[in-house]
């Protein structure tokens, strides 16, 4: 059965806390108050995971919402699955999940983020990412020169 864990929840929260901020500091908009409503229910039930099944239409829609703003793969164009590789060392993901990767839906393709996140092992969470930050921090410093 697909879920969305908790993190996303969170996160389309806090989209949607940025998007439409309160203007007397208590009402909330209808998307967050239908996420709201369902990481309550989370937190309440000890739950890391919300199945899609049973969630309300407008909070899965806020979600989706949120999902649509967020990067749709990991890949970062150095793909090793290509040369054999079961996980591939650039991204992290599978072989099937490469190769599978159109067809999956949000919620899968989210399961699959969260998990290459979590295991930090593919290039795209160090090696890259550093010289990504320092390309950054040196275009920052001419910036200012």
């Amino acid at each position: 059965m697909a879920s969305i864990h908790i993190i996303d929840i969170e996160s389309a929260i806090n989209y949607w806390r940025t998007k439409s901020p309160s203007l007397d500091g208590v009402s909330l908009c209808a998307e967050l108050r239908a996420l709201a409503n369902v990481y309550a229910l989370m937190v309440f039930h000890r739950s890391s995971e919300v199945a899609t099944q049973g969630m309300p239409p407008s909070a899965y829609e806020a979600w989706f919402a949120w999902y649509d703003t967020t990067l749709d793969t990991p890949c970062i164009a150095i793909c090793s699955t290509s040369q054999g590789d079961a996980h591939c060392k650039g991204c992290g993901r599978t072989f099937d999940e490469v190769q599978h990767w159109p067809e999956f839906t949000p919620v899968q393709k989210r399961q699959t983020w969260r998990r290459i996140t979590t295991e930090g092992l593919a290039w795209r969470f160090n090696r890259y990412a550093e010289r990504a930050m320092e390309n950054a921090e040196e275009r920052m410093a001419s910036r200012l020169i």
